[in-house]
């Protein structure tokens, strides 16, 4: 590979790297943003996927992961980000090669439900914050709500996600990444 598409692939990690930390770290200014700017800086990541590989997305995801570990304020945003939003555009890569649809959603939601129990386990037991708990004020219900509205959620993100990558390769790319 010559050096300046490596210099460029390397650029390009940590100027998307930067972003993401930054939308992390914005999760304690903007309220209720807990769980969208994590999936925006997972969206970025998708860039790095296309433009330089899985290998180099795989290295921006674990460098914003460290870093948002331990500089961002929300918890609960970092740890989404580092158990589900930051490696889904790789996961999703790979899961839309299926031929099946039905087979690909199927991966897509319980690969999202894991990885989300995963990481409220992670905040609730490990990291101490029970009071994610206490804050479910209908009981029961609250977490029925909230695992439905999640994947709800999920579903569009993954849709959007999907038409930005379409506009990105047929619009953007062609003409400003030649």
């Amino acid at each position: 590979m010559p050096r300046s598409r490596k210099s460029t692939q390397i650029a390009l990690g940590g100027i998307i790297a930067a972003l993401s930390v930054l939308f992390l770290i914005c999760t304690g200014v903007f309220p209720f943003s807990t769980y969208i700017l994590p999936a925006l800086a997972g969206a970025l990541i998708t860039v790095v996927v296309i433009e330089c590989g899985v290998k180099n997305a795989l290295t921006v995801y674990a460098a914003v992961s460290l870093i948002s570990f331990f500089t961002v304020p929300d918890r609960e945003a970092a740890m989404m980000y580092i158990c589900f939003f930051g490696f889904y555009p790789v996961i999703k890569l790979f899961s839309e090669k299926f031929n099946n649809r039905i087979a690909e959603f199927t991966v897509k939601i319980l690969l999202f439900n894991i990885c989300t129990a995963i990481a409220y386990i992670i905040l609730i037991y490990l990291l101490g914050l029970s009071e994610i708990i206490s804050s479910a004020s209908f009981g029961i219900y609250s977490f029925i709500f909230i695992f439905v509205a999640g994947n709800i959620a999920f579903l569009l993100y993954d849709k959007a996600l999907t038409t930005a990558l379409t506009v990105y390769l047929r619009y953007l790319k062609p003409k400003y990444f030649k």
